[in-house]
């Protein structure tokens, strides 16, 4: 198994550290990577609980890159490791030029939302929504938290004030919390008068536009019921 990334183009790994940056001004931890059919899908958290009674809902980022290689792995690897040799290779390569492989940072294996696992198939297409449900509900989301937590705040109230912000439904998509708003907003996937796809398979909901995917696990029902 190789433990190298090369990226198809300059292009790409720019659009990758750009992915990553966004990510890290919410959760810095680790990021999953699965490759293979010459497809690398980033998945980054945004939001997941932090202990058996945290009722935080599951919000995961997802962007796909194309790979120079049909390569195969699937790890969790720090997002900083990555991050480094992911702005280290852009600076070397030119433009048009195919990017020097990097070799991956040493996985880790106590991520717990990595654990849970997004089907990657028999996603039901629902009614798409229009992009300002999300942005709306991420910006009234985030004037509320940083209103309820000021500076000096303890971590576990902190906690408690994002999961009862982020884990209400969205006014228009009841059935998917904020907390996906604030995810679509924060890594760049909303933009343009694209409306955003609506996906559903068992406890999971996604949702689509040209630029990346978020992915709610909640509990499992039909959107029909």
């Amino acid at each position: 198994m190789s433990e190298s990334i090369q990226l198809a183009d300059r292009l790409s790994l720019g659009d990758l550290q750009t992915y990553l940056g966004r990510a890290a001004r919410v959760d810095d931890g680790s990021v999953r990577l699965i490759a293979g059919s010459g497809i690398l899908a980033v998945y980054t958290a945004i939001l997941y609980p932090r202990g058996i009674l945290d009722e935080t809902p599951t919000v995961l980022g997802l962007r796909t890159f194309s790979l120079a290689d049909r390569t195969e792995f699937d790890e969790v690897v720090p997002m900083r490791s990555l991050a480094t040799r992911v702005d280290d290779t852009l600076a070397r390569t030119v433009e048009g030029a195919v990017p020097s492989p990097f070799t991956r940072p040493h996985g880790v294996s106590t991520v717990t939302w990595a654990g849970i696992s997004p089907p990657r198939s028999g996603w039901l297409a629902h009614q798409p929504v229009a992009q300002p449900v999300l942005e709306d509900a991420a910006r009234i989301g985030i004037a509320e938290v940083a209103a309820a937590v000021p500076e000096g705040t303890g971590e576990q109230l902190v906690e408690k004030v994002r999961s009862e912000v982020w884990g209400r439904p969205m006014d228009g998509l009841e059935f998917v919390p904020a907390g996906a708003g604030f995810a679509a907003l924060s890594l760049g996937f909303l933009g343009g008068d694209e409306e955003v796809g609506v996906f559903e398979t068992g406890p999971w909901t996604r949702l689509s536009t040209r630029r990346g995917h978020v992915l709610v696990r909640r509990r499992a029902w039909s959107l029909k019921g």
